[in-house]
């Protein structure tokens, strides 16, 4: 079954290629400027804590077991790299959400030939806050629990060893329901009902959400691949919905 997970970069080529084109430029400009703001607030805050924050969750070693230490040290890196990145994922999208959620009905109209949604007006736009808002409210209340379940995880002596992995595929199962959901929304499908159609395409929806986690740990492209995430979701609705 390698098809649709390899389909994931497929679909987030697809999607950056969308959102460079002239036809949606417009509306990704919006998304794009508060992600940048964002990301340049975050990389400095992070940058001026991120020592303390490694000793905090770094263990205390017995001497004997210092040793430990250079193994160790990496790891925890990588955890606070993957909990910093989920900060500004997830602060980001809340504030981008009615932006997201407007791209992504121009890339289904672009997508299918056919334009079933409002005209573009700003009043359309603001109309479209308290919807978005609510369902990243939706977002958060599945995401927060887990994510303080593996962070008390990773305060953990010993066990914590596994913490890095469980963000990663949590991580990735986060990507596909962050992106996917803004197509699904627009198409009046329930949180519950959109959860149950990604675990019908688990594969798939792992695939983009793989995918777009990679690309949205590289620092400078994340914030344009954000837009390019929510067309490559959109793609991902309108031809695994068919």
């Amino acid at each position: 079954m390698q098809a649709p997970v390899l389909s994931g970069p497929q679909y987030l080529r697809e999607g950056l290629k969308l959102v460079l084109s002239p036809n949606l430029r417009l509306f990704v400009l919006l998304p794009l400027a508060v992600n940048l703001l964002l990301f340049g607030g975050l990389v400095y805050f992070a940058g001026h804590e991120f020592a303390v924050w490694l000793d905090a969750l770094m263990p205390t070693l017995p001497d004997w077991l210092s040793f430990l230490s250079y193994i160790l040290w990496p790891l925890f890196v990588a955890l606070l790299v993957l909990m910093v990145f989920f900060t500004f994922t997830l602060v980001a999208n809340i504030i981008a959400a009615p932006f997201n959620g407007f791209l992504a009905e121009k890339v289904e109209v672009v997508v299918r030939g056919e334009d079933n949604f409002p005209a573009f007006s700003w009043g359309e736009l603001v109309a479209m806050v308290p919807r978005t808002f609510s369902r990243e409210m939706r977002k958060l209340g599945y995401f927060l629990p887990r994510a303080i379940g593996l962070f008390i995880l990773s305060l953990i002596p010993v066990v914590n060893v596994v913490a890095a992995p469980l963000w990663l595929i949590f991580g990735v199962w986060m990507m596909a329901i962050q992106y996917i959901d803004y197509p699904a929304d627009n198409n009046k499908m329930s949180w519950q009902d959109m959860l149950a159609w990604l675990r019908q395409k688990r594969w798939q929806s792992l695939g983009f959400g793989g995918i777009t986690y990679l690309a949205l740990l590289i620092p400078g492209v994340n914030v344009l691949m954000m837009p390019a995430a929510v067309a490559g979701a959109t793609l991902f609705w309108v031809r695994e919905r068919n």
